[in-house]
């Protein structure tokens, strides 16, 4: 017999009524009854009911020990009385009557109760993680995590993957986010970075000859955290694949991420693949951003040109046109009869958000007519109001919104406004995941801060454009075989077919001022793989920590981690990152330079 237990806390059943056992777990509630008490235990499988009477030698025991003590207990397993049976726990309909009891390491005064679910501050919860974790919320959270991973690992290895490790200490890239970067001992003033991604080695995996690979990756950023992402470090499912276009990866990763989210998500709705495509440029112009939520109905529609003409006499919205503005309307059906503090708590919200307000304009019938109603209808002649019905499509009972400003500006915030909306009239179905595919992201972008061309997402893509076409084309105009993997609102995942011409890199970046001898010096080690012959390849990243946050309906990803950091970069716990030694910095020839 095992010296701690003989089952565990989740197993006892009727079946088990009359036999003597043994267990062991957390002393997680205790009511006592004058002369009874009763003790639930718990261990990671479950829940226990036991109970003792009061003329039990263990009695006193039992009275002292505080909540989250660990005990060992021999008792009869007996049939609990009707009406205090509990059918929604799997140990509901017996308990176990005590006979002896152990106490294997007893808990000072918790700092919070494990008990009840209760919120905490993070603070306090970060910085007591081992307490928070026993918590059932964030147990089960943790535990859906590893299945996940497992059922991920499954479905990969089923698809012909095969799971390789990358090295955590390498070169630092002059690209994307910020390093971390580790100090070298042997190679004094030399510094290692953490990998923000397996991007090029996983590309030298492929150019080596494998035809398939994955990994559950580390990826180390040094950026600041939100509630959707981590401030130091996360994972991924890192895969590639080699002779292979954009879409036969996609065709790869729908099937697995359909049988995923049915798997784990509780019940809810998935659209079947294929999932959609979007490009890019039409996700912008439909719904304000690259990440839609395609469970809201609501589309955006540009009518710049309604307001632009003599029509509409707005005179604010045409100045900002002038200058290059655009106006986006959001059509909003069945509003017109909304009361007017619906419209004012809207207009309100917005200032909060920084916007100047949110005009709009409600729609009913007069006389067979349509009409419009509100702050700004009377700037609209009816041939506006017609040319607006027409293009919106909307009708007596709908009401428009409407976003002025720069481009990129009215985009953005009409985004942001459709989803607000689509909230606050609860139109979107929290009982679904809905799955898209964003397209043809553009190569470049004008970087307005440097007043220079960049890189608008992955350097190493293939771009769209034959090779021998490339100079002649405007860079602005390129797109790219770059692809995002969107549900609900979040990206999941990005990933490109990448490009693996030598001579086509150096041109690409050429264009964001990069010359050859640079590219050269930063990327030696991908240059020289791509230069001994390399097969087309492609593949994508999908964020571990998003899925789990998203499959287990919470809205922070520090919810489905283990031990975080903070929105500070902070580990409360383990009281990182620290200073350190004199003769720590010595060893690697350190010297720390204290900021004003």
């Amino acid at each position: 017999m095992n010296k701690y237990r003989t089952h565990n806390c989740s197993e006892l059943s009727e079946k088990n009524i009359g036999k003597k056992i043994r267990l062991s777990g957390w002393v997680h509630r205790k009511r006592d009854h004058g002369n009874l008490l009763f003790v639930d235990v718990r261990d990671h499988f479950g829940l226990t009911q036991c109970v003792i009477e009061n003329k039990d030698k263990n009695f006193k025991i039992l009275e002292k020990i505080k909540p989250e003590s660990v005990i060992t207990l021999e008792g009869n397993v007996v049939k609990r009385s009707k009406e205090t049976q509990n059918r929604d726990l799997k140990t509901g309909l017996i308990e176990v009557k005590i006979t002896q009891i152990e106490v294997l390491s007893e808990a000072n005064d918790l700092p919070m109760p494990v008990f009840g679910e209760q919120e905490y501050p993070e603070e306090i919860r970060l910085k007591f993680r081992f307490i928070d974790l026993r918590r059932n919320e964030m147990h089960e959270n943790i535990k859906l995590r590893s299945k996940i991973l497992s059922f991920i690992r499954s479905k990969m290895i089923e698809n012909n993957f095969l799971e390789f490790q990358t090295p955590i200490l390498t070169a630092s890239s002059p690209e994307g986010a910020r390093d971390f970067l580790v100090p070298s001992r042997v190679h004094p003033g030399k510094f290692y970075a953490l990998p923000q991604a397996p991007q090029q080695f996983k590309q030298m995996i492929m150019i080596s000859g494998f035809d398939r690979y994955f990994q559950i990756a580390p990826c180390f950023r040094d950026e600041d955290g939100r509630a959707d992402r981590s401030p130091g470090e996360h994972y991924q499912l890192d895969m590639e694949m080699s002779f292979v276009e954009q879409e036969d990866v996609l065709k790869i990763v729908e099937p697995i991420f359909f049988e995923l989210f049915n798997e784990f998500g509780k019940g809810k709705k998935i659209n079947k693949p294929p999932f959609k495509r979007i490009k890019f440029k039409d996700s912008l112009e439909k719904y304000g951003t690259d990440k839609p939520d395609l469970r809201n109905p609501i589309e955006l529609v540009d009518v710049t040109k309604i307001f632009k003409s003599e029509e509409v006499k707005l005179k604010i919205f045409k100045e900002i046109i002038k200058k290059g503005g655009i106006v986006k309307a959001i059509p909003v059906a069945n509003t017109s009869s909304k009361p007017r503090s619906f419209f004012d708590g809207l207009n309100n919200w917005a200032i909060s958000e920084g916007a100047s307000g949110l005009a709009y304009i409600s729609f009913n019938k007069e006389n067979n007519k349509i009409k419009g109603k509100g702050p700004i209808a009377k700037f609209f002649s009816d041939t506006a109001v017609e040319e607006l019905i027409k293009i919106c499509k909307i009708n007596e009972k709908d009401s428009v919104f409407f976003v002025c400003n720069k481009e990129k500006e009215a985009i953005k915030f009409s985004g942001i406004v459709r989803q607000k909306i689509a909230e606050e009239l609860k139109l979107i179905d929290e009982n679904s995941f809905n799955f898209c595919w964003i397209t043809d992201y553009p190569m470049y972008e004008y970087d307005e801060k440097e007043k220079k061309i960049d890189f608008s997402h992955n350097p190493f893509s293939m771009p769209q454009v034959d090779i021998n076409e490339f100079d002649k084309t405007d860079p602005l105009k390129i797109l790219a075989y770059q692809y995002d993997l969107v549900c609900n609102g979040y990206e999941l995942s990005s990933g490109a077919i990448r490009n693996h011409i030598p001579n086509y890199l150096f041109k690409v970046f050429n264009k964001v001022g990069y010359s050859k001898d640079m590219v050269k010096k930063n990327f030696s080690g991908m240059l020289k793989a791509l230069s001994y012959g390399a097969p087309p390849h492609g593949g994508m990243a999908p964020g571990i920590d998003r899925i789990v946050m998203l499959l287990a309906n919470q809205k922070n990803i520090r919810e489905v981690t283990l031990f975080p950091l903070n929105q500070n970069a902070e580990d409360l716990l383990m009281e990182a990152p620290s200073e350190a030694t004199e003769k720590q910095l010595k060893e690697l020839s350190i010297k720390t330079v204290k900021k004003d």
